[in-house]
């Protein structure tokens, strides 16, 4: 596996374009979560995988919500056995499996409710953005775009652009 080129960026969902799709839900699913990586083997698993990533409608618009990777990251401070941790290269929030005990503390005190509990793991479960990889399943799958990976000041410019009325 090849690590993401720059570590510091983070996905990104233009809303405006995304379709609803959930062609991001099921690559992840597939690619994170299946043991045969291919969706035809995947909805015959005894466990069905499951995304790291939701789209959900909010306001009349679809959006895939994933986690964002706090920098006061609260599942961080409340895990007591270190399962929760960050990458410190990338930065990226991720979760050791074999040291969680499924106290579900990480999914109470998660602000956007994107830590999920893996019963069949015996751990909790979210979005670590593909961290270890070049780039996220769920970005290399977007057909229209919707999901980018953007620097914090790339971020800043495309919502400043985004108020102004230019696209970016």
């Amino acid at each position: 596996m090849t690590k993401q080129n720059d570590p510091k960026k983070r996905l990104f969902v233009d809303d405006s374009l995304c379709l609803g799709c959930k062609t991001c839900e099921l690559r992840c699913s597939v690619e994170r979560s299946s043991l045969s990586k291919t969706l035809a083997g995947a909805v015959c698993e005894d466990v069905l995988p499951r995304p790291r990533l939701y789209v959900q409608w909010q306001q009349g618009k679809s959006m895939p919500i994933q986690c964002r990777h706090c920098a006061e990251a609260p599942c961080l401070e409340i895990c007591s056995t270190g399962a929760m941790r960050r990458d410190e290269e990338s930065g990226c929030v991720y979760i050791q499996a074999k040291q969680c005990i499924s106290c579900w503390m990480c999914i109470m005190v998660c602000p956007y409710g994107v830590i999920a509990p893996a019963i069949e793991k015996q751990a909790a479960d979210k979005c670590d953005q593909c961290f270890q990889m070049l780039q996220p399943y769920c970005l290399a799958s977007c057909p229209t775009g919707a999901l980018q990976l953007l620097s914090a000041d790339e971020i800043e410019q495309h919502l400043q652009e985004k108020r102004r009325g230019i696209s970016f």
